[in-house]
């Protein structure tokens, strides 16, 4: 049988580290071309990888019928238009988070993954990095966990930020670390402590928000999100405290290449068994909607 076809949209740094070499190098999967809003991007990473390049509308078209699935390294909020029109296309999706930044654009994807019948993973990393996703799974599997504290402070746009690819982005300095590592923190508390419930949050500038989760266990967690933390105060980690005691997130040291192609073989997984996966658009669009309550609750609290 013909090896399953991924395509990429996207050429910026995450497609370049981490989607683009982890597709071509995947034994499964034949990856069947790369799209780019500028041609010379898309051209130059195709060229590296040893695949096609697509630009404009007709791009996105002919990649669409030459793919059995696309996945994508674009903006929120131009990925979930694109990934709605390619399930409509018949082809399965690999988004990266948040799915969008708004509720309808999410539920817009959630819908048409549905409709289309097709199967859908999202790249949270730490749901599909080897040295994580084990605790994860242990930890769930346990329960009895009584609370738990995240913490996800990034330094991108901190006094001391190294120079980093990811800082010219728009839609990062625009939506703060509340979007850009929110989802972080809640793919790993909602499998551990149960949906979100009840949001309280409070932002201060320039990027610090925190959060209080009611979670349906009863338990309930806190969440510190930053992308302007200072370099030598940042950091990450979450903590679980319960009936079977602490229980530490350990430090995650994979390379997001062999990250993304955990996440290519749970979707194709999911596609060979028709088993929704954990991490899918249904699940996209529950961070997005617990995140937009975030930001509109601190919003709030800030005109008090």
């Amino acid at each position: 049988m013909s090896k399953p076809r991924i395509g990429l949209l996207g050429t910026g740094p995450w497609a370049e580290r981490a989607h683009a070499p982890a597709l071509a190098a995947h034994p499964g999967i034949e990856f069947s071309g790369v799209w780019g809003r500028r041609p010379e991007a898309a051209a130059a990473l195709a060229a590296a990888h040893g695949t096609t390049a697509h630009s404009g509308e007709a791009g996105l078209d002919a990649l669409f019928a030459e793919s059995d699935a696309i996945a994508f390294a674009l903006p929120p909020d131009i990925q979930a238009p694109l990934a709605a029109r390619a399930a409509a296309a018949g082809c399965h999706l690999l988004m990266d988070k948040p799915v969008a930044t708004t509720v309808a654009g999410a539920r817009e994807v959630a819908d048409a993954v549905a409709s289309a019948g097709v199967s859908s993973v999202v790249f949270c990393t730490l749901r599909f990095a080897a040295d994580t996703v084990g605790w994860i799974d242990e930890q769930a599997a346990k329960g009895g966990w009584f609370t738990a504290h995240a913490y996800w402070l990034g330094s991108l746009y901190g006094a001391s930020a190294d120079d980093s690819p990811f800082a010219e982005s728009p839609w990062r300095r625009e939506k703060g670390g509340l979007w850009d590592v929110g989802p972080h923190a809640l793919s790993v508390l909602i499998p551990l402590l149960g949906d979100v419930v009840e949001v309280t949050a409070v932002r201060s500038e320039p990027d610090l928000t925190h959060l209080v989760l009611r979670h349906t266990s009863g338990a309930a967690s806190t969440a510190a999100l930053s992308l302007s933390a200072p370099k030598e105060g940042g950091g990450t980690g979450i903590e679980v405290r319960g009936e079977h005691g602490v229980a530490t997130l350990p430090g995650s040291s994979a390379d997001p290449a062999d990250s993304f192609r955990n996440a290519i073989d749970a979707l194709l997984e999911a596609v060979r068994t028709g088993q929704p996966h954990g991490c899918d658009a249904r699940f996209g669009l529950r961070l997005t909607e617990i995140l937009t309550e975030a930001e509109e609750r601190a919003a709030a609290r800030a005109k008090e």
